[in-house]
C-alpha cells in the first residue's frame, strides 16, 4: 500500500497490472489505462480552473471527470443530477466553480452561465503534458452537506485526508487488489465517491457500479466486497435468493445510517455474512469501523481507525464515561478531520470545541473495550422526557423487533407536562398503533415507551437512506 504522501491513485499511475474490466458503470467498461488516458486528456482542458463542478451521475464520465480534476489539481465540486435549480445555484455560486464537466461542449450555456467542457470516454491516449502530483494538503473536493437548517455548507476535503482514510480502511477491511468492489451508491457523497471510487483506484480493486442498487443487481455482480446503506441491505434481506447469492463474497459493509439489528441478523442467516458497520461524516471522512478480522456485533460501529481519537461530552462539555451506557456527543480528532467550512467561519467555530476537537452532533456510547455505538443525532435523537434522557435509537430497535414493523423513526415532540413526549412513526402492516405500543412495553422501561404511534406508508429519506426526522410531524 502506498503512503499518504505518494501518488493518490496508484491504479491510474500504472501501479497495478491493467485489466479490461477494471471499471464498470452504466453498462460500460474501462481499463485503468483507458481511464488514465481519458482523464489526462480531460485534465488538459481544465488545467488552471479554480474549481470544476461535476454533475455526478453513476457513469464512467463522472469517474473520468473526477480523476481528471485530481490529476490537474483542480478542486472538484460534485452535485446530484436531480438537485433542484436552487440547490445547484447555491452550490455553484458558493463554491466558485468556473466550469462544469458535461456530456457536450456547451460554451457559456451551462448552469449559471458557466462553460461546459465535454468528457470524452474515447480518448485512450496519454496527455502530451505531465501533471505533477499536487500537494498533499491541497483541496481535492469541496463537498456540500446539509444540516437541519440553512443552505448546504461546503466541506473542503484534502488529498492527504483521503489517502490516509483509504489506507486505514484498507487495513481494517483487508481490502486489496484481489477484490472486486460492488456498489450502487450516489457518486456525489463520501460513501459512493471517495470510498466507492477512489478506494478502488487506491487499492487496485476492480469496481462495479450497479446503477440502481437493487437486490438483483447486487446478487448478479459477482463481487467480493459490497458497499450499501441500510435501505439497500433491508431490501436484500427481504429477498432471500438475492441475499443467498452474496454468500461467495468476502465482506459486506454498511454505513451512512444505523443498520437495524433485524436486517443484520437476516443477512447473517441468509448470506453467512455478519456485516461490517462503519461511521463517518463528510467533515471527517470515515473515523470508526468494525475490523474484518474481529467479531461484528449488530448496532456497533467498531473502534477508531488508525490516527483517530474519540471522546464523549455532555451538554456542558464535561467528559462522559466510556462505560457502554452513558450517552454523550461524540467528538473526534485526527488526520482526516477537515479544518473548517468554506466561507463559513461562524459555522466552523460552532463545530469545534475550545480545544480543537470536531463536535459531530451525534449521540454515542463507548464501551470499556472501545466499541462505539451511535445512538442518533443530539438535535433530534436525544429526547428529554419527564426528566429522563432517552436515546431514540433504543426505542427504534424495540419497534423493529415487532414482526409487523419494517421501518421506524422516533422523535421527541413538545409536551406541556413532560417537556417532550416520545412519538413513533412506523411502516407496518396488519397491526394497530396500540398493538405496537404493547409490543414495546414488553421490552423497555415505562419512560421509554412511545406515547403515540403513527402508522405511515413510508419514512422521508435522503439519497443515502437517512431518515429526515425534521420532516416527521412536529419533530
Amino acid at each position: 500500500m502506498t503512503g499518504a504522501n505518494d501518488v493518490l491513485l496508484p491504479a491510474v499511475a500504472g501501479a497495478f497490472h491493467d485489466r479490461p474490466d477494471a471499471l464498470t458503470a452504466a453498462g460500460q467498461r474501462m481499463s485503468w489505462e483507458q481511464l488514465a488516458g481519458a482523464a489526462a486528456a480531460f485534465a488538459d482542458r481544465i488545467a488552471g480552473a479554480g474549481a470544476l463542478a461535476v454533475e455526478a451521475g453513476p457513469s464512467l464520465a463522472t469517474v473520468v471527470a473526477v480523476v481528471a480534476g485530481l490529476l490537474a489539481g483542480v478542486p472538484l465540486v460534485p452535485y446530484a443530477p436531480d438537485s433542484s435549480p436552487r440547490e445547484r445555484q447555491h452550490i455553484l455560486g458558493d463554491s466558485g466553480a468556473d466550469m462544469i464537466a458535461g456530456q457536450l461542449d456547451g460554451g457559456d450555456g451551462g448552469e449559471g452561465g458557466l462553460p461546459v467542457v465535454a468528457v470524452d470516454l474515447g480518448l485512450a491516449g496519454r496527455s502530451a503534458g505531465r501533471f505533477p502530483e499536487p500537494a498533499p494538503d491541497s483541496t481535492a473536493f469541496l463537498l456540500y452537506t446539509s444540516g437541519t437548517t440553512g443552505a448546504p455548507k461546503g466541506v473542503p476535503v484534502s488529498r492527504r485526508a483521503i489517502a490516509t482514510d483509504l489506507d486505514a480502511l484498507a487495513g481494517a477491511w483487508q481490502w486489496t487488489s484481489a477484490d472486486t468492489l460492488v456498489h450502487g451508491l450516489p457518486l456525489y457523497h463520501v460513501h459512493g465517491l471517495v470510498l466507492g471510487v477512489l478506494g478502488a483506484l487506491r487499492t487496485g480493486s476492480a469496481l462495479v457500479h450497479t446503477g440502481r442498487a437493487t437486490p438483483a443487481a447486487y446478487a448478479g455482480a459477482g463481487g467480493t466486497l459490497y458497499f450499501g446503506v441500510p435501505t439497500i441491505w433491508s431490501r436484500i434481506a427481504a429477498d432471500p435468493p438475492a441475499a443467498r447469492a452474496l454468500a461467495p463474497a468476502r465482506l459486506l459493509v454498511s454505513g451512512s445510517a444505523a443498520l437495524p439489528t433485524s436486517v443484520f441478523e437476516a443477512l447473517a442467516t441468509l448470506s453467512g455474512h455478519r456485516p461490517v458497520e462503519r461511521y463517518g461524516m463528510t467533515e471527517t471522512l470515515i473515523t470508526l469501523s468494525t475490523c474484518a478480522r474481529r467479531l461484528r456485533r449488530p448496532g456497533t460501529v467498531g473502534e477508531p481507525l488508525a490516527g483517530v481519537l474519540t471522546r464523549l461530552a455532555d451538554e456542558a462539555g464535561r467528559p462522559v464515561p466510556h462505560d457502554g451506557a452513558a450517552m454523550g456527543e461524540l467528538h473526534v480528532t485526527g488526520p482526516t478531520v477537515f479544518r473548517g467550512y468554506h466561507h463559513r467561519p461562524e459555522a466552523t467555530a460552532a463545530s469545534f470545541s475550545a480545544d480543537g476537537w470536531f463536535r459531530t452532533g451525534d449521540l454515542a456510547t463507548i464501551g470499556p473495550d472501545g466499541t462505539h455505538r451511535i445512538v442518533g443525532r443530539v438535535s433530534v435523537d436525544l429526547i428529554t422526557s419527564g426528566g429522563y434522557r432517552i436515546g431514540a435509537g433504543e426505542i427504534e430497535d424495540a419497534l423493529l423487533a415487532c414482526p409487523a414493523v419494517t421501518e421506524a423513526a422516533v422523535v421527541g415532540e413538545p409536551h406541556v407536562d413532560l417537556g417532550q413526549e416520545i412519538v413513533a412513526y412506523v411502516v407496518a402492516a396488519g397491526v394497530t398503533p396500540e398493538q405496537v405500543i404493547d409490543h414495546v412495553a414488553g421490552q423497555l422501561s415505562a419512560h421509554k415507551r412511545p406515547r403515540r404511534v403513527h402508522i405511515v406508508d413510508s419514512l422521508p429519506r435522503n439519497a443515502i437512506g437517512k431518515v429526515l426526522k425534521q420532516d416527521l410531524g412536529g419533530g
